[in-house]
């Protein structure tokens, strides 16, 4: 009951098949309970996130997670929220994806214990199925009016449907039966676009499982941001829990740049802070707002989560000395996650680099005699230290670890210069 009292306080309750039965369910036995997500991609982004922190807190509370990757619904795709069809993917790839995808949630749950977390892939039972038995046995029990009033799927009616696609919310039904039978599975959570996927499922238990059988769909709403931009999104594109495609010095700075509109919302969704401390963050945007404590602490809490506490300092660190302009103190791994985006410029050879033509050949400064005078002038910082002398030739010891000279010329525009 405290766990519901908290996730309705967070705002995360979008809709339930049957609020007061669940009620009744939580206050009498721990349950297990299952979140799925389909292999579209080798990583998940943090659109992906907040149903499995959902899921989380039901561990916390003493329940049992089962954590499914569609390792065959990935193969079908998922009509939810898409105008037209998903170009479908080779089992190598799906497999390839599912293999990252499950790593990334392993960091996610706890799987120690008796509520530790059961991992799962729908391919372990949907994979070898024949037409013949998924039809017989599945088909028969789901109707063509039932699933065209479903509005994925009456949704692409009109721009067209395969029928591929169109089963795709008896395969998702199947796994929710599956888990009932083989591990008393009894609440799914999904976001609010899979509330057709889970009552189909529940539609299975309802005809396929013994007389009296009886389970749950909870889902949760879709994140959106107080401008009305889509959330998830930074200026590179999406933003990925796998640290090869966003940094976890761009996963802190996506979430410390959070609006003030946006960020209480943030804490309560993402993070598991206490109520207390949420509502003092609360009193802070409020009192004030320049000292982005709220911001501070929901970039923190993400980072760790994620990343771990190693690579949370070293995001702190790229951040702290960007801010002051002191580089030099960096490492290249650092450097490279702080000037991912920044212009770049390889020097060949092993010849001394004159400051003056290596901001020439860099197009840095656009002739010999500006930056003659970008120089002179106290313009240009070579590791965040200015440079005067015109006749400055670089050493060894502007390269960090031999790799890279950042150049600064003017108050922000940097450049990186490569070796």
């Amino acid at each position: 009951m405290e766990l519901l009292k908290d996730l309705e306080w967070r705002g995360i309750i979008y809709q339930q098949t049957d609020e007061e039965g669940m009620k009744d369910l939580l206050s009498k036995e721990k349950i297990s309970l299952y979140c799925g997500v389909d292999p579209t991609a080798d990583s998940m982004h943090i659109g992906h996130l907040l149903p499995f922190l959902t899921l989380r807190r039901f561990q916390n509370a003493g329940h049992r997670p089962i954590v499914l990757v569609g390792g065959a619904t990935g193969l079908i795709g998922d009509p939810s929220g898409k105008s037209e069809e998903r170009k479908l993917q080779t089992l190598e790839q799906v497999q390839l994806n599912v293999d990252g995808i499950r790593k990334q949630l392993e960091q996610i749950f706890s799987v120690e214990g008796e509520n530790g977390a059961l991992m799962v892939n729908n391919y372990d039972w949907a994979g070898s199925m024949d037409v013949v038995t998924f039809l017989r046995d599945f088909g028969k029990h789901v109707g063509v009016n039932y699933m065209l009033a479903k509005d994925t799927i009456a949704s692409r009616l009109e721009t067209g449907i395969s029928f591929t696609e169109f089963t795709y919310t008896i395969l998702q039904a199947m796994d929710f039966y599956h888990l009932y039978e083989k591990h008393n599975c009894k609440l799914q959570i999904g976001g609010s676009d899979q509330w057709g996927n889970i009552t189909t499922g529940l539609e299975l238990i309802r005809k396929m499982s013994a007389e009296g059988s009886k389970a749950f769909g909870l889902t949760i709403p879709l994140v959106t941001k107080a401008d009305g931009t889509k959330f998830g999104k930074s200026e590179s594109g999406a933003v990925w829990l796998d640290p090869e495609k966003t940094s976890p010095y761009e996963f802190y700075q996506f979430w410390i740049n959070t609006a003030d509109a946006d960020v209480v919302k943030y804490l309560k969704f993402f993070t598991f802070l206490e109520k207390e401390e949420i509502e003092a963050l609360e009193k802070a945007v409020l009192e004030e707002p320049h000292l982005r404590k709220a911001q501070k602490a929901l970039a923190e809490e993400m980072t760790r989560m994620i990343h771990g506490e190693e690579s949370l300092q070293q995001a702190i660190r790229i951040s702290a000395a960007l801010f002051s302009g002191d580089i030099k103190n960096l490492s290249a791994d650092e450097i490279k996650q702080g000037f991912k985006d920044v212009p770049s410029f390889t020097v060949e050879g092993e010849e001394e680099q004159g400051l003056v033509d290596l901001l020439v050949a860099a197009e840095i400064s656009p002739s010999k005699r500006q930056a003659r005078e970008d120089v002179s002038n106290g313009a240009v910082s070579l590791n965040g230290e200015r440079v005067t002398d015109i006749a400055y030739v670089l050493s060894d010891a502007d390269k960090i670890e031999g790799q890279f000279t950042i150049v600064r010329r003017g108050k922000k525009k940097y450049f990186m210069i490569k070796y």
